[in-house]
């Protein structure tokens, strides 16, 4: 191996069992094929028969099989696919939808084994052994898998094999590979099913590795498995190390095991009810305390903690927090802290609104902690490729303990939510708070941008000037016909300016049109001779930058 290329340097699975100390464990793997296309044409009420794809924005990222039979293949562009297939339905990729729409695929499998690891929408892992013991046989287990989740409208393949990644690569053929005959299964097998084992933020590694065994000669993955491994690491670096161990049949990890267990929940009535925050604050730690001693008994974890207070009048307060086990999530302190910061969130908000003829605010009479996600301590797994690193652990740990010291809404995180305009589709939310968005992202919202979305959008507007090639400035009248095509921004100093090197647009957003005074704007994208691409906007005739792309 003498070739000077490498593939970058990136985060394979840390895979460390040393080749031929002991066989890998049974795994069974269940995967539905196309996922995102099904994902998305259920939520779309797209017809079956119909050929269809998902796209980034860019290229598709899966193909339905009647679009796979008339040319169409994922990684082709949008313009190419339509050009093979003029009928071809396409449809945006979601990465939400495809979790929510996977879960009734997880229910039906649970409905024949208990553990299960759901390593991607799609695909799903759990240890074959003891689950085919239990069934008869391993055959009668695949049996019973596919027909389970055929009850729930879908149709799934079932592979099983000595280790994770020949269980994957069995799944896709829809094979039984016998106790003993992965390496025999996998020599045959070209290196490119790699793509298909690795987590989706490792594709792009996957690929390059993949390109370059190609053009080093080793083409299978029997051709991988027999070069010495400690060459492999030096030439390749982790992620050749990876792909070894998945040749070899040797990437070997305990499946995650996930069992639907039923809520914890404490309450707690308050006689007298509660009227101040310092009074919450105590009812909250004896609350929690309780929480964590029934948890503790239990031997149990969970993901997330509901918190529910009921007022005088009546009303019921409801907030879920998502809880990080790796920081002590199930903690009495963090616990207390949670809900105290809670209360004094509801409580200053009622005292906020009231006015000054206003009763005061109806105390609180009974509050509640419910643990969902409950799993048993060690069951629950963080990554599909490992823990959480040092780095991160610390980042939350300042985070909260900034919380602590300020108060929860302190600490904003920004997350998508549904909107037209780039500043409505941001929704800030506290650290760690499991709201659902303030309006759906995968809702319908005629006239919004099409992807890519910005990466910076500026807190406030920078005016600028958008001059033609007359060097007047561009004007846009009601029919969207521009006065002359861009070519020239100016910015604010007024001294400085850019080329502009090509543009897109424009796209009209009005919203509010029932209103006496609409919400009105033009936006253009425009890459500049700088290398920048930016998003400018036409508002009451003025310029401005509004948002940059990377």
């Amino acid at each position: 191996m003498t070739a000077t290329e490498t593939p970058s340097p990136g985060g394979p699975p840390s895979l460390d069992l040393p080749a031929g100390t002991s066989r890998p464990r049974r795994t069974a793997a269940l995967w539905v094929p196309d996922w995102p296309v099904i994902a998305a044409m259920q939520v779309e009420q797209v017809p079956a028969h119909l050929p269809a794809a998902v796209h980034d924005g860019h290229r598709l990222v899966a193909a339905s099989a009647p679009a796979r039979r008339l040319g169409v293949r994922r990684g082709m562009r949008r313009r190419a696919a339509q050009q093979v297939c003029p009928d071809l339905v396409l449809l945006p990729a979601d990465p939400g939808r495809d979790v929510r729409e996977f879960e009734p695929v997880v229910l039906a499998a649970e409905t024949v084994v208990a553990g299960l690891e759901v390593t991607r929408p799609g695909l799903v892992l759990l240890p074959a052994a003891g689950a085919g013991r239990y069934h008869g046989s391993e055959q009668a287990l695949a049996q019973l898998l596919v027909e389970a989740v055929a009850e729930a409208g879908c149709e799934a393949q079932v592979g099983m094999a000595d280790g994770v990644g020949a269980a994957v690569i069995a799944a896709r053929a829809h094979a039984m590979v016998p106790s003993g005959g992965t390496a025999s299964f996998l020599a045959g097998r070209g290196v490119g099913e790699l793509r298909h084992v690795v987590a989706p933020d490792g594709v792009a590694e996957v690929d390059e590795l993949v390109d370059l065994l190609v053009r080093l000669g080793v083409r299978t993955l029997g051709d991988l498995a027999a070069l010495p491994r400690r060459d492999v690491l030096a030439r390749f670096g982790p992620w050749g190390q990876w792909a070894h161990q998945v040749a070899s049949g040797q990437d070997d990890r305990p499946t995650a095991l996930r069992r639907p267990e039923a809520d914890v929940a404490v309450d707690l009535d308050l006689d007298p009810p509660v009227e101040t925050v310092e009074q919450a604050a105590f009812v909250a730690r004896r609350l929690a305390g309780r929480l964590h001693t029934v948890m503790v008994e239990a031997g149990a974890g969970c993901g997330r903690v509901q918190i529910s207070a009921t007022t005088a009048e009546g009303n019921e307060l409801v907030r879920t927090w998502r809880t990080d086990t790796a920081l002590g999530g199930l903690s009495v302190a963090r616990l207390t802290d949670r809900v105290r910061w809670q209360l004094d969130g509801w409580l200053t908000a009622q005292q906020l609104r009231r006015g000054d003829g206003d009763p005061p605010p109806a105390p609180l009479t009974r509050l509640a902690l419910r643990a969902e996600e409950v799993v048993a301590v060690g069951a629950e797994q963080g990554r599909l490729w490992g823990q959480a690193a040092g780095s991160d652990l610390r980042a939350h740990r300042a985070v909260h303990r900034v919380q602590g010291l300020l108060g929860a809404e302190a600490v904003l995180s920004a997350r998508v939510q549904g909107g037209r305009e780039v500043r409505d589709q941001v929704q800030l939310v506290p650290w760690g708070d499991a709201v659902p968005p303030g309006r759906r992202a995968d809702a319908p919202w005629p006239g919004r941008l099409p992807p890519p979305a910005p990466a910076t959008v500026l807190p406030v507007p920078q005016p600028v000037q958008l001059c033609g090639t007359d060097g007047r400035r561009v004007e846009i009248d009601a029919r969207l016909i521009m006065s002359a095509d861009p070519a020239t921004v100016w910015w604010p100093d007024g001294t400085s300016q850019t080329s502009v090197t090509g543009w897109a647009g424009p796209w009209p957003v009005v919203q509010r049109w029932w209103s006496n005074d609409p919400r009105r704007a033009v936006y253009l994208q425009v890459t500049l001779a700088d290398g920048r691409a930016v998003l400018l906007a036409l508002r009451d005739g003025v310029w401005s930058l509004e948002a940059r792309y990377d």
